[in-house]
């Protein structure tokens, strides 16, 4: 409401007991007597999977909220197992009848990394299968570059409403949703905003329906009110877990678990990785610092990954000593225990020789490279054993 943007009426329910009462709350504010229910997940394709139903009646509201919360939602954005469904949104019918055909559009802004730009990225065939779209029928995707220096432009606008095929009162609500959504975009820090659809309703009103929005973490500080709407449910626990001792952690699909200082050396560890055989199974920079108790949570987040079998620890100190370093993984090795996986350390830098020692002294089942080579071969011969 801050922008003024037109969004679709919608009350989140979290028990399927008071679906009834959101529907008849946007029943009253809409008189609108259909409504959508839909499974607030982080994934796309939620139709494909069951996990979004019109309603004609406050039954089947209440019926379709039961069967969409607790149910385990696959779609083509989700692992196999599917996501745990436990709020649903229950918002108002866009169909209805009215003076002219509703219509669906695909609507995004991002930034465009080749120009530096923000770009607006829009088709006229919006609906789930706007990839689909792109890839068979690529004149169907239009752009529009947004100039730091002057903004969005009432051309622009007029464009975008143009290639969207509108006329009439309908034309002029999409001039005028444009620059409204950008400034949203904007001023919320936002990197992506995608909605699909975006709706012309039959009376020639657009309405955003459905929407995805990625706000730039480093910029989170500045939107409290953002930040209270996190839904942790709908993280990767390893990841808030790492959050929570200021580890940059991602997840992915390899073998090989690797704790690195420094985003480019975690990158390029990366890359050594698969060039030795393996995948790596995650991303996780520790800073800077790599103080002995930042380590230890390191290891400990990648060892709840049952799909690690090796984990290849590559420190290069800079401002940080790499003995101070070896001995924080010797330490952190002694508390956790019980590490049934090989573990190789590479530190290079400030004396690393002396952490060499520190490793191949220490007793523990802990093998120390210096070079990035020597690394990746005992990556190698982990990964085949």
């Amino acid at each position: 409401m801050r922008y003024d943007v037109p969004v679709a009426m919608g009350i989140l329910v979290e028990d399927p007991k008071d679906a009834t009462a959101a529907a008849e709350k946007i029943q009253k504010a809409t008189g609108i007597n259909i409504w959508a229910v839909k499974a607030q997940v982080h994934a796309g394709g939620r139709g494909k999977g069951g996990g979004v139903k019109i309603a004609r009646t406050l039954s089947d509201v209440e019926k379709y909220a039961q069967e969409i919360i607790g149910m385990q939602l696959v779609t083509p954005q989700t692992s196999k197992e599917g996501k745990l469904v436990r709020k649903v949104l229950v918002e108002q019918g866009i169909y209805y009848p009215g003076e002219s055909e509703p219509q669906e559009f695909y609507f995004s802004i991002l930034l465009n990394r080749e120009t530096s730009r923000n770009m607006i990225l829009y088709s006229p065939r919006g609906g789930m299968n706007i990839e689909e779209v792109a890839e068979e029928t690529p004149d169907q995707i239009f752009t529009e570059e947004i100039d730091p220096q002057v903004g969005i432009q009432a051309f622009q606008c007029r464009r975008i409403a143009f290639n969207f095929g509108l006329s009439g009162e309908a034309f002029k609500n999409m001039v005028k949703f444009v620059p409204k959504l950008v400034k949203a975009y904007l001023e919320n820090d936002a990197s992506l905003v995608e909605i699909n659809p975006l709706f012309k309703t039959s009376d020639n009103k657009i309405l955003v329906v459905d929407t995805k929005m990625t706000i730039d973490d480093n910029a989170l500080f500045r939107h409290p009110d953002i930040v209270a709407m996190r839904d942790i449910h709908e993280e990767d626990p390893m990841e808030v877990e790492a959050g929570k001792h200021d580890l940059n952690y991602v997840k992915l699909n390899g073998n090989v678990g690797c704790m690195v200082n420094g985003a480019g050396l975690a990158m390029a560890t990366m890359d050594i990785i698969k060039l030795s055989g393996g995948e790596p199974a995650n991303f996780l920079d520790v800073g800077g610092s790599a103080n002995a108790k930042r380590v230890e949570e390191a290891f400990r987040i990648i060892l709840k990954d049952p799909s690690v079998k090796v984990i290849l620890v590559n420190i290069f100190g800079g401002i940080v000593r790499c003995d101070r370093v070896a001995n924080g993984i010797v330490d952190a090795y002694k508390n956790i225990g019980d590490i049934d996986i090989p573990i190789i350390v590479r530190l290079q830098g400030t004396n690393a020789e002396e952490a060499k020692e520190i490793i191949d002294s220490s007793g523990l089942k802990v093998q120390s490279a210096i070079l990035l080579a020597d690394a990746a071969s005992l990556v190698t011969k982990a990964v085949d054993a």
